[in-house]
């Protein structure tokens, strides 16, 4: 049976909501603020309830599954990390308040910046940045503005490799400055000789994602720096895949100059659905001037060894503020209680098992999925969606059929570099069970293109929305309920 939708209920009179009683002085409403109709449905609470709940039945999400995206890491987030969050000395402070009066907030964003400087490898941190695109912005006006300050005002140019994250060169585009491209070599690296080829005294610097979207370590990083240092430049790492070298490398040993964490995808906080993210932002020392202010310091005037007394600093040279107010709060408290409740140790194990996972995986699919780059991966790999004896069968097709197996897809025709792409990631917390079951879903799959191959093109099959015509839908968007 078809359910009927919620405007479909509607009938005049029913309600669902008793307002409570007016404890404020009664007042007329300004005309501005009042429509002349507004068709809200009339109904019942427990069609409101019925329907919501049907709606959350419908979605899928990693607490019902594993959810596989390769770039994106949908790990699991802890629960302790949601009571966290919700304690109400953080959940119902106000960004305006006495610094006085959130010393706990205070302390708490301190200590964050403290581990994330110790695990990165940094002098400094910015907290503010509300995303890692936004962290990625934040990191390249701070290399502008470095070399402005330095006179070098020719430099206009930023360095990304083909195996980026794609965000890196929009950033850089809106920071205003001119994006060249790096091909890769044949194992997936940055090709050192185009790399040299375009290190000269224009370069603000390269962008480098590490691990890259293929899921492997760049082999010649120290070397990559290396090149780009010695014409000026600054290397900017982007961190989105620091969930695969936390505990095991920092990237500040190895020079790199700035670097967003997602806070989202390396310390488990909530992902997806439009925010909030956080991508805060660590630099070595001689970018630690120009980081976005202000950054919660120890205050050592109204301090002692048992008091403690945190305030905000404004970095001398700083690009100013990025996010109004200090950042997204809440998934700060969730990072925080992610690092403690792992520690040191836990850290690298959890990195540790991302990385095996992916491995484990890979080489259950290996000799059924090609597999342009094979080679040791790190949290995640990419494969091909295609095969010689299937021609017509894409990447979109085993996709689609995934969700007839109560699955979720992993991400594809991402990157761009790889043929019909499938970028899996299973992430850390998953079990071998789950592991074997996913991967014998994606051989009977590979079975079934060869065999069945309509299957493939009609699925999913099971889904309440079967195949849609996605590039109409991007392009003209149906947004709200129209009553036919």
């Amino acid at each position: 049976m078809t359910e009927p939708l919620i405007y479909e209920l509607s009938a005049p009179g029913r309600t669902g909501v008793k307002p409570p009683r007016l404890d404020v002085p009664e007042a007329e409403l300004p005309d501005s603020m009042l429509r002349d109709d507004l068709p809200l449905p009339e109904v019942s609470e427990i069609d409101v309830v019925r329907h919501f709940v049907r709606l959350s039945q419908l979605n899928y999400a990693i607490d019902k599954g594993m959810y596989p995206l390769g770039s994106c890491t949908m790990k699991y987030n802890p629960k302790v990390n949601e009571v966290a969050a919700r304690l109400p000395g953080f959940a119902n402070l106000h960004p305006l308040q006495d610094e006085s009066t959130v010393q706990g907030a205070l302390y708490l964003m301190h200590t964050l910046q403290e581990y994330l400087k110790a695990i990165g490898g940094f002098a400094g941190v910015t907290l503010q940045p509300a995303a890692g695109a936004h962290g990625e912005l934040t990191g390249v006006l701070m290399m502008r503005r470095y070399h402005q300050a330095r006179g070098d005002m020719q430099r206009d140019t930023i360095l990304v490799p083909d195996s980026s994250h794609g965000t890196n060169p929009a950033s850089t585009s809106m920071s205003g400055l001119q994006v060249v491209q790096l091909p890769s070599d044949a194992r997936g690296n940055v090709d050192l000789d185009a790399l040299r080829a375009h290190a000269n005294e224009r370069v603000v610097g390269l962008m480098i994602t590490n691990p890259n979207t293929l899921g492997l370590f760049e082999e010649n990083i120290v070397e990559v720096v290396r090149i780009v240092h010695e014409c000026g430049g600054l290397v900017y790492g982007d961190g989105a895949n620091m969930n695969a070298l936390m505990g095991v490398m920092r990237p500040g040993d190895v020079g790199i100059d700035v670097m967003h964490f997602n806070l989202h995808k390396t310390f488990s906080t909530p992902h997806g659905g439009g925010g909030p993210g956080s991508g805060p932002v660590g630099v070595a020392a001689s970018l630690a001037d120009y980081l976005p202010g202000p950054v919660v310091i120890l205050d050592p005037e109204h301090s002692d060894d048992d008091h403690p007394y945190f305030t905000f600093y404004q970095p001398p040279q700083s690009i100013g503020p990025v996010k109004s107010f200090w950042g997204h709060f809440g998934v700060m408290v969730r990072a925080y209680t992610y690092i403690r409740m792992l520690g040191g140790a836990g850290l690298r194990e959890a990195a540790e098992h991302a990385v095996l996972n992916a491995n484990y995986l890979r080489s259950q699919l290996r000799d059924v999925y090609p597999i342009p780059y094979d080679r040791l991966c790190k949290h995640e790999f990419v494969a091909e969606g295609h095969f010689a004896d299937a021609p017509d069968i894409r990447a979109l097709d085993i996709g689609k059929r995934l969700i007839d197996f109560g699955v979720h897809p992993p991400t594809y025709y991402f990157p761009l570099i790889v043929h019909e792409a499938l970028m899996i990631e299973p992430t850390e917390t998953e079990s071998r069970q789950t592991l074997d079951a996913y991967a014998a879903i994606l051989r009977q799959i590979a079975e079934e293109a060869r065999t069945q191959p309509d299957l493939l093109h009609e699925a999913p099959h099971s889904a309440p929305v079967r195949r849609l015509d996605e590039v109409t839908a991007a392009r003209k968007p149906v947004l709200r309920y129209q009553r036919s």
